[in-house]
């Protein structure tokens, strides 16, 4: 079973719907539990995200660092970083570094809102081989082209990091995807990217059920 965290920040039911088109069981939770995989959602902002997982801030830790499967999404790939412009002294989860700031202006119209090419980083292990002529890309882009399109509605973005496996520009480069071992998180929404979106969920669902 795949547990939906519910904190009062994401669409769950259409996170819940998309999964359930790929053959995934779900339940929306708010506690952790022992779950087989963890998807946590987020639509708003960082310090009322932070603010509804204190209950739970540490269980979900443990279970990251547990090697629980987790997926952020959207803002639920933010908090995972240290902290961001949007609340100034307000603490992430802390598990990767850096500081997830607002886009300027002059990028475009702010919140960046609509469809947005992201460009794919192969993994390490292909870039330290040249035994493969083609690049070979992590198993959550499994049937994804280079370069394909996601939906994006977002107003700060996560700087493009070690972990960082898919970035998309607007105005500056920032963290489309990202992953650290049994960590996923896209800054796009999935359930509102079509196919593209749906085979992304549908090979964490595979991770998670190996």
């Amino acid at each position: 079973m795949i547990a939906v965290i519910d904190y009062g920040a994401g669409n769950l039911r259409s996170i819940v719907n998309a999964c359930k088109k790929v053959g995934a069981e779900t339940e929306i939770v708010t506690k952790i539990g022992s779950p087989d995989a963890i998807i946590l959602p987020g639509v708003g902002n960082f310090g009322d995200a932070m603010g509804k997982l204190k209950p739970i801030r540490q269980d979900l830790i443990d279970a990251i660092e547990g090697g629980t499967p987790f997926l952020g999404l959207c803002l639920g790939l933010q908090v995972l970083f240290e902290k961001s412009e949007e609340a100034p002294g307000v603490k992430g989860l802390g598990i990767l570094n850096g500081s997830c700031k607002r886009f300027k202006e002059s990028a475009g119209k702010v919140p960046h809102m609509g469809w947005n090419q992201v460009g794919l980083r192969p993994t390490s292990a292909a870039n330290e081989s040249r035994k493969s002529s083609s690049p070979i890309y992590p198993p959550i882009f499994n049937g994804v082209k280079d370069n394909e399109n996601f939906y994006f509605v977002h107003s700060y973005y996560a700087p493009v990091v070690e972990e960082t496996i898919g970035i998309c520009n607007y105005g500056i480069d920032f963290s489309a995807v990202v992953q650290k071992k049994n960590i996923f998180a896209c800054q796009f929404h999935p359930e509102r990217s079509g196919e593209a979106g749906l085979r992304v969920l549908n090979n964490f669902v595979r991770e998670a059920c190996k």
